[in-house]
């Protein structure tokens, strides 16, 4: 759950990310509730928001070397989807914002691999998606 806590931290303060929801984060909704009911962290799933949107939601998976593009989640290796592209793909764009997946959605299920190694593989596609 540190890896989590500490990628998040790093997307919250990243320049091409727009937002994350992550509930152990200070300013998130839940913060407080999460501080409350998980004291030992929000958990290893959370979601984040790319500048550029769908484009660059796409490009910056495609770019990631760590990562493995999955649908499940919670595994020992670390995993990404884009639930607009995928899991939600056969719902309109409507429908989908109905369920919360907005076209700039990526989530992240962080793994047991070095944190470090995963923050540089995070930053090497973000870098990649400028102008995506």
């Amino acid at each position: 759950m540190s890896n989590a806590k500490k990628i998040a931290e790093f997307l919250q303060n990243h320049p091409q990310v727009s937002w994350v929801n992550y509930p152990s984060l200070k300013g998130n909704k839940y913060y407080d509730l999460a501080q409350k009911y998980l004291p030992k962290g929000a958990g290893s799933i959370f979601t984040f928001g790319i500048k550029g949107g769908y484009d660059a939601a796409k490009k910056f998976i495609e770019s990631l070397e760590i990562f493995s593009l999955l649908a499940n989640v919670a595994d020992a290796k670390s995993l990404v989807i884009h639930p607009s592209s995928t899991t939600h793909s056969q719902l309109s764009e409507e429908e989908q914002k109905a369920c919360g997946v907005t076209p700039d959605q990526i989530r992240l299920s962080i793994g047991i691999e070095d944190v470090d190694d995963l923050i540089y593989d995070i930053e090497q596609a973000l870098k990649k998606t400028v102008g995506a």
